[in-house]
């Protein structure tokens, strides 16, 4: 029986793809574009689009389990075909900005999109196991331009503190909550971090020390920062990174060892990731 995967092209989604295939399971991925997801041999690709519910005949035939990604768009109608279908179990990735535990989260866009999101899959009435991760690893990929052209990042807050997260941590843990037996993570939301919380001029370091560079941190402003960014973000998710950002000098990144309890093995370090992405900064 396959699992279906959605978000499948991305950097979580990949990841997923193949440890479910290296665990032996039949993998069914639904993309919009078919002919250039390039996802391995042995993967069931339709053609389908999850956001607007614009999905195949037969997408949910012979299917128990699935990954559900959080789209942009929602997932209301997915939701609703995947509860009328009558699926067994689902694992879906939110944000930790859905735990409402600080007062940030009170205002932030993410929080209001994945808690949306939770409620779409909540109302299907299927088992639904809940991955909330905090902040990715790969974020850090918006220092790529600068430190490859120039050697150096910039940026705000350069003492705050952030667990930066593996993408193939969320991965590892979504396939065992796929492929588990019983209901052994059934209903449980879970909490991941990276293994550390390290200052950004610390995780500078670590991608320097994966590029063999010496690497500056050149402090900006909130206000440069924010005038910088304008023209590639919303002002609502400027106004989330430089809150988390603030928050995070003086309360760092909670670390949860999730990843090691699901899993069995430690999460994956910054440097580990650095490493994996090297080429991204050279």
């Amino acid at each position: 029986m396959p699992i279906l995967v959605t978000g499948a092209t991305g950097s979580v989604g990949r990841h997923l793809v193949a440890e479910l295939l290296t665990a032996g399971a039949d993998v069914r991925a639904v993309t919009r574009d078919p002919g250039r997801a390039n996802l391995p041999a042995g993967v069931e690709v339709v053609a389908g689009n999850y956001a607007s519910g614009d999905l195949p005949a037969g997408i949910f035939d012979g299917v128990e389990r699935a990954f559900v990604f959080p789209a942009d768009e929602g997932i209301g109608p997915f939701a609703a075909a995947a509860g009328s279908a009558g699926l067994e179990r689902l694992v879906a990735m939110s944000s930790a900005a859905a735990s409402l535990r600080y007062p940030r989260d009170q205002r932030s866009v993410s929080a209001r999109h994945h808690l949306a999101f939770e409620a779409d899959l909540r109302a299907t009435g299927i088992p639904l196991t809940i991955l909330r991760p905090g902040p990715f690893a790969n974020n850090l990929l918006g220092w790529a331009h600068t430190i490859r052209a120039a050697g150096f990042a910039a940026g705000p807050y350069p003492e705050s503190r952030q667990a930066p997260l593996h993408e193939a941590d969320v991965a590892a843990v979504a396939a065992v909550a796929l492929l588990a037996d019983g209901d052994a993570l059934a209903g449980a939301t879970l909490d991941l971090s990276g293994p550390e919380a390290l200052t950004r001029r610390e995780q500078l370091g670590a991608i320097g020390d994966a590029i063999g560079r010496e690497l500056a941190f050149r402090e900006q402003t909130p206000g440069e920062f924010a005038a910088a960014m304008a023209q590639y973000m919303p002002s609502e998710i400027i106004e989330m990174v430089l809150d988390h950002w603030h928050d995070t000098q003086f309360d760092p990144d909670l670390v949860f060892a999730t990843t090691e309890a699901v899993t069995g093995r430690p999460a994956r370090t910054l440097r580990d990731w650095a490493r994996d992405h090297a080429a991204d900064f050279s």
